[in-house]
């Protein structure tokens, strides 16, 4: 209610909101919105001669030069921008996630470790392993995806292992030391739920890029 009522005073956040809606509910119904596939070379989608249509009739958006309607391949893309950016960007900030807590949390060799290997994997050129992925694994919707999680996750991981750093000293975490909680405890209860905020905004940031 608190979040509606804020949506209210600010018109023009209602106003971004409803056009998001509308684009993801758009993406999500594509099949049953569109007339036409978006791969379809249709025979009256060229004039007589051979210019794309213009928008109006049955072509909202008009055609392409191959006589594609474009209305359906704007939606059929922002449904495959939207699979895309939520898989990758979810996978991405799972794994970041789960690297920079660790590394943040365990220190010492075991920290160390995982810290270096991120280190290496920022080093490493992000699209030439894109592309040697690319070229070794079968093209499709989810590859794609994996590919750009494999090298979007060392932003996530490093951002993570900085705030791990400072939560670990913290006199709550301390405390619960003390007390004998232990390290699952810790990690799940106390340190993931700070984490989270960062790992939201990340993610949200991402699926836009």
């Amino acid at each position: 209610m608190r979040v509606l009522r804020e949506l209210t005073r600010r018109p023009s956040a209602l106003f971004g909101l409803i056009v998001v809606v509308l684009v993801l509910l758009a993406a999500i119904f594509a099949p049953w919105i569109a007339h036409f596939s978006p791969d379809d070379q249709l025979a009256d989608g060229l004039s007589l001669e051979g210019a794309p249509l213009p928008p109006g009739g049955d072509h909202l958006f008009g055609t392409d030069t191959l006589g594609r309607d474009l209305f359906a391949r704007v939606l059929f893309g922002a449904r495959t921008s939207l699979i895309i950016g939520l898989v990758a960007n979810g996978v991405a900030v799972a794994i970041g996630l789960l690297v920079g807590l660790l590394a943040g949390y365990l220190r010492g060799a075991a920290g160390n470790l995982l810290m270096r290997f991120t280190d290496l994997m920022m080093a490493f050129p992000a699209l030439l392993l894109a592309i040697a992925l690319a070229a070794l694994l079968k093209p499709s919707l989810w590859i794609v995806a994996m590919v750009i999680a494999l090298v979007n996750w060392v932003q996530v991981a490093r951002i993570v292992y900085t705030e791990t750093r400072g939560l670990v000293e913290r006199d709550f975490i301390v405390a619960e030391r003390s007390l004998g909680a232990g390290n699952g405890r810790i990690i799940l209860l106390h340190i993931l739920p700070h984490l989270m905020p960062t790992a939201i905004v990340w993610g949200t940031l991402g699926i836009a890029t």
